[in-house]
């Protein structure tokens, strides 16, 4: 199998054969701003190929040089199970060698579904993410923060980074409307809204 970047009309299939059904509309950016990120060249949507099907895909979200986040990774609901996702993490690490990554997965504590949420962190712990020591929230979703890196890095130096991902993106109004880098922990969670909005 091998990772690569899919053609324009494979991004547009696999946004909604894969990403629609298996995230939540707080979650998923429409496709209109993944393409436009990509075009930009402040993002890499990396599709696992088996021949020329494809069977997962993980899309990093560009920061500064040597800096993404991971902003979607999924398994084609075909091929759950079966260890695709792992083997996704290890070719996305090949392919971006010397890049700090980022990962938000969601935090139990405020989850829908907290026993999937505990095993997303399980699996992201099996495939050597290191846990930072702050959490985030997007868009009313509380995340924790998840990275991988050759050393352990300071949280300062992991915030900073993360927060000039979406201030690059976003108008300082949303930024400060929608994103919390980091998240206060007595804070309540707000209430979920569309990436779009």
């Amino acid at each position: 199998m091998e990772l690569r970047q899919p053609s324009l009309t494979q991004l547009q299939a696999i946004y909604g054969a894969d990403l629609k059904p298996s995230f939540p509309p707080a979650e998923l950016k429409p496709l209109r701003a993944i393409q436009e990120m990509w075009e930009e060249g402040w993002y890499h949507p990396w599709c696992l190929f088996d021949g020329d099907e494809i069977v997962g895909e993980c899309f990093l979200w560009l920061g500064h040089p040597g800096w993404a986040l991971l902003d979607y990774l999924c398994v084609s609901p075909r091929r759950r199970n079966g260890g695709i996702g792992a083997l996704i993490l290890t070719k996305m690490l090949e392919k971006e060698p010397g890049t700090v990554i980022l990962a938000e997965s969601e935090a139990p504590i405020h989850a829908p579904d907290p026993v999937m949420a505990e095993r997303r962190l399980g699996f992201y712990h099996r495939n050597d993410a290191r846990l930072a020591g702050y959490d985030t929230e997007m868009f009313g979703a509380h995340y924790k923060t998840l990275y991988w890196a050759e050393e352990a890095l300071s949280d300062d130096a992991l915030m900073e980074q993360h927060r000039f991902i979406y201030q690059n993106r976003f108008s300082p109004e949303k930024y400060a409307r929608y994103v919390k880098i980091p998240r206060d922990p007595s804070a309540p969670v707000t209430a979920q809204t569309p990436w779009d909005e």
